[in-house]
């Protein structure tokens, strides 16, 4: 039979009704003859309150506890479901990830999958089994111990599983209803899009559209498996949702498929560093290695062997990044005369595959900018995205204009 993933998030099975709500979903598509590998997520909240309870006892924790305590929230959900499908009449089965298996690196709180061995589960889907339903977020080290993917890692399980077992799809159930243009909580004319390419949606979750975490579309991108969002409260039909496929599969689209934004960035100056070869490493290697999360950089021109060097982070990482790069100045690593941090300001970004073959996207978005008085302070570009951090304040306004102006409120 052919195999279908489903993968339902916290809100999706926050009760026991949201619970039931999901098996009849999952009970119609048995009925349209797939075998059918849940991914469940823990209840909404109670991943949160599993880490609170570990930072209380223990705020120095030991990872690997870490780790057995926050996976066991995808557990209850598991046993749950798979009770709920057995009441329906449908033979279904929790599985842990250590059960499956799914085997991942030793990086307790931020593994990564090494290969879902498919023996276990195509075994007992000959034998009658309908419905597996695993426990996301979770799997097994080579050193036997339970490890998790960081957080969103169901998103990633449930991509995994659906290339490992060369699934039609996988589906993707949340509290929302597909993906749309940009934030319909910022405009209110936001469309919903039928479809997206996966670089699109790679670009779009990098940049701050939380509906898919970032490592799942990279992965479904790399394995070409076809990844369908859509709501868990909504009535369903084969076109509900959006599909994220290949590029190719797309007939047409706009120019730009979508405006992101991320309220919480800041830009950060190195005022005066000696311009010499080798100074980028000495000031991103210390950040790296402090964990700070750069996106954007930008050198300016020399001038009397010195040079400003502009980077942005998120705003949570700022005390991170400057006590690294004291450190690095203090070590005789760098030298500058002055670190500047600006934590008022926001990224937005314009993302479509049609800006590869479509001169002018910048040249208008600028101009856009300029016409509503917003000051563009850092410029990135790559093919398929351009990214400008503006003053926080202007965030709302940046994306609304964007959006008219690339009248993403209109279907190709």
């Amino acid at each position: 039979m052919p195999t279908l993933v489903m993968k339902f998030g916290g809100t999706s099975v926050a009760t026991l009704d949201r619970i039931k709500r999901a098996a009849k979903r999952i009970g119609v598509e048995v009925a349209r003859g797939y075998d059918v590998i849940v991914i469940v997520s823990a209840m909404s909240g109670k991943t949160n309150e599993l880490v609170g309870w570990v930072e209380e006892v223990s705020p120095l924790f030991d990872a690997r506890e870490y780790d057995a305590i926050v996976s066991s929230g995808e557990n209850v959900t598991a046993g749950l479901m798979a009770l709920t499908l057995q009441e329906m009449g449908v033979e279904a089965r929790s599985w842990q990830g250590w059960q499956v298996p799914l085997l991942t690196t030793s990086a307790h709180a931020a593994a990564r999958i090494n290969e879902i061995p498919t023996d276990n589960l195509n075994g007992k889907f000959a034998d009658g089994m309908r419905v597996a339903v695993v426990a996301g977020f979770q799997g097994i080290s080579p050193e036997g111990r339970i490890t998790t993917l960081g957080r969103g890692g169901s998103d990633t399980t449930a991509v995994a599983f659906a290339a490992a077992f060369k699934a039609e799809r996988c589906d993707i159930y949340t509290d929302v209803d597909g993906v749309y243009t940009t934030d319909p909580r910022i405009e209110d004319k936001a469309r919903k899009l039928d479809r997206i390419a996966y670089e699109e949606m790679l670009e779009l979750a990098s940049l701050g559209a939380k509906v898919l975490q970032t490592r799942s579309v990279e992965l479904a991108m790399r394995y070409r498996v076809k990844l369908r969002v859509l709501s868990s409260f909504d009535e369903q039909d084969e076109n509900s949702g959006t599909l994220v496929c290949a590029e190719e599969e797309i007939v047409e689209s706009n120019v730009v498929a979508g405006v992101a934004c991320q309220r919480d960035e800041a830009k950060m100056t190195l005022v005066s560093v000696a311009d010499r070869p080798g100074i980028a490493a000495a000031i991103f290697v210390p950040l790296s290695e402090a964990g700070v999360n750069v996106d954007m950089i930008v050198q300016n021109i020399s001038e009397d062997g010195r040079t400003d060097m502009t980077f942005s982070c998120p705003v949570d990482q700022v005390a991170r990044a400057e006590k690294a790069m004291d450190e690095a100045k203090q070590s005789g690593e760098i030298n500058f005369h002055d670190l500047i941090a600006d934590t008022d300001v926001a990224k937005v970004s314009v993302v479509g595959i049609g800006m590869r073959s479509h001169a002018g996207v910048a040249a208008k978005m600028f101009e856009v900018l300029s016409n509503e008085g917003i000051n563009i302070k850092v410029i990135t570009t790559s093919e398929i995205k351009i990214s400008v951090l503006v003053d926080r304040k202007y965030m709302e306004l940046a994306v609304q204009a964007l959006h008219d102006a690339f009248e993403l409120d209109k279907a190709p």
